[in-house]
């Protein structure tokens, strides 16, 4: 294709994706993208899903000879697209400017390239452009509601069909939105980074839904959960719960991110810790306690205070440290901002990845860190490590008569296998819990008679009955 029309005037949205605008321009000429997209000399393929078909957050990437192009074929000048896209003048390896105008185009992911990426509100776009296609543009998670339609627009990273949820419903979302600015000038006077102090609260509620299955005082997200879901998730509750989290969770992000900087909530941490006299933070603690009432759940403050090893509990200590002025030089662990990596969230499209292959799985069901509370996780690794580490005592050289060294091994594996009958135990309550089949449990861990095995068979009684 030699001839660049320009006959038309396409203006980009602010935040788009250049591979988004190229669509748009082709739908606008009554084209293909993949005809408009000859215009260019492409260097690699076009990134796709593993199950097949393109992906939606794929990115360009053009030289300077490519941007000449794009100007032309939207007719819109130069210092206006640098402005709205963000690749607009980033180039790769596989881009060098060194072919005497020929114009030339690289595929990328668009998370590599500017941040996080998602669907842009068809409705809007269409009031802008006057056609109603798709848009794809760069957002962080705290600008996902379109205020004027009430709309949350989904990662576009992830292998599945919606571009957007209904929260017309749900004011107190778009009212978090609103809210965020002004937690984020507070951050900068604080002198913190508001993306970073987004990402770590997202962290610590992100946490709470995944143990939130098995709060049996939980209200508030079931309802917003079912109202995104279009009134009921009905069957679908475990891909719901993944592609719905973001929407759902989004105002106690908000309000948790507003309370990490409160200078009042780390005082009581400081106070919980023993402040001058340290001591382990108490399960009862004045701040877990306000902060679940400022997230509305006055009864949260306990299952927050014990959850070890999150990123609400590294706040903490990293506040506490600074007080104490036993921080070493600056890192990580003097950092109440860092967030680790194993505390990270994972995202939309990796948990859809995870949901399908277990689907496929013979005898999967709801994923096991969805399902299961972390403290029976971590009760039942405990035990397991526990096992292990003793049975690898026997592997070493036994010395003694035959009677001492027989007496050893035994009550090491009558230890171990104490260990090991509590792992069973735990594993199976949490697997019924989990809504696993009774009797699916007991076959599966070939249980003998025993109490265990008749607790089921009257588990499965009630239930029928």
């Amino acid at each position: 294709m030699t001839h660049y029309p320009g006959l038309l005037r396409i203006a980009p949205l602010q935040g788009e994706t250049t591979s988004s605008l190229i669509c748009r321009i082709a739908s606008r000429y009554g084209l293909e993208a993949k005809v408009l997209r000859s215009c260019w000399h492409w260097r690699n393929y076009q990134p796709g899903h593993d199950g097949g078909g393109a992906r939606a957050d794929a990115e360009v990437l053009l030289n300077a000879a490519g941007r000449q192009v794009l100007t032309a074929v939207c007719g819109v000048e130069e210092d206006v697209l640098a402005r709205a896209l963000p690749s607009w003048g980033q180039e790769g390896a596989k881009l060098p400017d060194r072919e005497d105008g020929v114009p030339a185009a690289a595929w990328r992911i668009g998370g590599a390239v500017a941040g996080p990426v998602a669907f842009g509100c068809r409705l809007c776009a269409a009031r802008r452009t006057g056609t109603v296609v798709r848009a794809v543009r760069y957002a962080p998670r705290w600008e996902r509601v379109c205020v004027r339609h009430g709309r949350w627009l989904l990662d576009a990273d992830a292998d599945q069909p919606l571009e957007h949820l209904d929260v017309r419903h749900l004011p107190e979302v778009t009212a978090a939105q609103r809210r965020w600015a002004g937690v984020a000038r507070r951050a900068v006077r604080a002198g913190a980074e508001p993306g970073r102090v987004f990402a770590l609260a997202h962290a610590v509620v992100a946490r709470w839904w995944e143990q939130a299955f098995s709060w049996e005082r939980e209200t508030i997200w079931p309802r917003r959960l079912h109202q995104v879901a279009g009134g009921n998730a009905g069957t679908d509750l475990e891909r719901w719960r993944i592609v719905g989290r973001d929407a759902v969770v989004f105002p106690e992000v908000v309000a948790v991110a507003d309370a990490l900087l409160d200078p009042a909530m780390a005082q009581l941490a400081w106070l919980d810790s023993g402040a001058g006299r340290p001591r382990a933070l108490p399960a009862d603690g004045m701040f877990c306690r306000r902060l679940g009432e400022r997230v509305d759940r006055d009864w949260l403050g306990p299952l927050a205070a014990t959850d070890y090893g999150g990123p609400l509990t590294s706040w903490m200590g990293s506040v506490i440290r600074i007080r104490r002025g036993a921080g070493g030089p600056p890192g990580y662990d003097n950092d109440p901002w860092w967030l680790r990596q194993e505390n990270q969230p994972s995202t939309m499209a990796g948990q859809l990845r995870v949901l399908g292959k277990e689907k496929k799985a013979p005898g999967s069901g709801t994923m096991w860190r969805s399902a299961v509370p972390a403290e029976q996780r971590a009760q039942i690794t405990s035990l397991v490590d526990g096992a292990q580490e003793q049975l690898i005592q026997l592997r070493g050289a036994q010395t003694g008569s035959s009677a001492d060294v027989a007496q050893h091994l035994l009550r090491i594996l009558s230890y171990s296998a104490a260990l090991l009958e509590k792992a069973l135990q735990h594993t199976v309550v949490a697997a019924v819990n989990a809504g696993v089949p009774p009797q699916d449990v007991a076959q599966w861990a070939k249980l003998p008679s025993g109490p265990l095995a008749d607790a089921l068979k009257a588990y499965q009684d009630a239930g029928d009955g």
